[in-house]
């Protein structure tokens, strides 16, 4: 369902790359929350929790409820799914289905944060991993069920990341708040992320050495060609293989100097990840479950596909975002987004379209 990993250049300086899949395609919108905004969370049976904007956001977000027709959704509707505030910290959204279940029981006078909320709650007010995990360590969060999603309990996990390359993980399994500091920034979707490190523990025998020379007996073997020390990563779309691959990627990836090289090297390692319509599909007899979002029509046989890859710049504040239609990013500078006010557009209208250049190589 979703991959993202850490990557750091040559001078330790952190980039996130991370990709979305889903069978369906569906309404994004990029959103930009400025400071001073007044936002508020409810749960139901609590008050309302009540916070303001210390930091400037951008975000790729979905409404919670199906808007109505002719309506324009508010900051209120929108919900992030991934986003980078101002000081360089970021917050993913991703697909576990094991969230759900029995949650620890909070004082009805007292005001909780729905989980819906948790990206604008996080975004909106810290600067730095080490404040979201004191933040968190006295605030009770709900989950709730999601109106678009026909009712299920938020069925996600999440991740932030820091400018310092700091990385850690928010996770409700079966309704128990599970908070892990990431050492490996990479994170995808079920097991538990505690199992995902110890399944990690099986892979100690990878590098990035090609050993294409072996010898048999009296016989010398030899690759005819570079690649073979791939050869041990596991191959499938599953979480758990992706999970081992993007530690890999994230590892041995070629450190770059230059931050603009940076951000091309973590495009390259996210192409690892992009998966295009048909290449799994899963018939309702053999398949798996998929999310179904209430007014997406989801094909007979579903097919995951790469809905929209983005990337995130933590030093620098800028955020790169592809869809599913094309292979060029575009490019938003937090740093010079001058607004006071909430702004929200159809992701789909700012897609780059391929450069045509004709012109230039045509002769008279």
């Amino acid at each position: 369902m979703c991959t993202s990993l850490l990557y750091r250049d040559a001078r330790d300086r952190p980039y996130l790359g991370r990709t979305l899949e889903l069978s369906v395609d569906l309404p994004y919108q990029l959103a930009v929350l400025p400071k001073g905004l007044d936002l508020s969370s409810t749960a139901k049976g609590h008050p309302s929790l009540r916070w303001r904007t210390e930091r400037a956001v951008i975000a790729i977000t979905m409404p919670a409820a199906p808007p109505a027709p002719g309506t324009t959704p508010g900051v209120g509707d929108l919900k992030i799914i991934e986003g980078l505030n101002d000081a360089g910290l970021s917050f993913s959204v991703q697909s576990y289905s094991q969230a759900a279940g029995p949650q620890s029981p909070v004082e009805a006078s007292r005001a909780v944060l729905s989980a819906a909320d948790l990206g604008a709650w996080v975004l909106g007010q810290f600067s730095t991993v080490a404040a979201v995990k004191a933040a968190l360590a006295d605030m009770p969060i709900c989950l709730e069920p999601v109106p678009i999603l026909g009712g299920l309990e938020m069925p996600f996990h999440y991740s932030v990341h820091d400018s310092h390359g700091a990385s850690l993980v928010i996770e409700f399994h079966k309704g128990v708040r599970s908070i892990y500091d990431n050492p490996v920034g990479v994170m995808t979707n079920a097991p538990q992320f505690s199992w995902h490190l110890t399944n990690l523990d099986n892979y100690t025998f990878l590098n990035n050495i090609d050993r294409s020379r072996a010898n048999f007996g009296r016989y010398t073997a030899v690759q005819p060609g570079a690649g073979i020390a791939k050869a041990g990563l596991p191959g499938t779309d599953t979480s758990v293989d992706r999970f081992v691959r993007a530690a890999f990627y994230a590892q041995f990836a070629e450190k770059q100097s230059d931050p603009d090289k940076a951000v091309q090297m973590v495009a390259h390692i996210m192409n690892n990840f992009d998966r295009p319509r048909g290449i799994t599909v899963d018939p309702p007899e053999l398949g798996s479950d998929h999310l179904e979002v209430q007014g997406q029509q989801m094909d007979a046989v579903p097919t995951e596909f790469t809905s929209w890859t983005s990337i995130s710049d933590l030093t620098r504040g800028l955020f790169y975002v592809r869809d599913s239609r094309g292979m060029n990013y575009i490019r938003l500078d937090i740093g010079a987004l001058a607004t006071n006010s909430f702004n929200a557009t159809p992701m789909a209208k700012l897609m780059a379209n391929p450069a045509d250049v004709t012109s230039a190589l045509t002769t008279s």
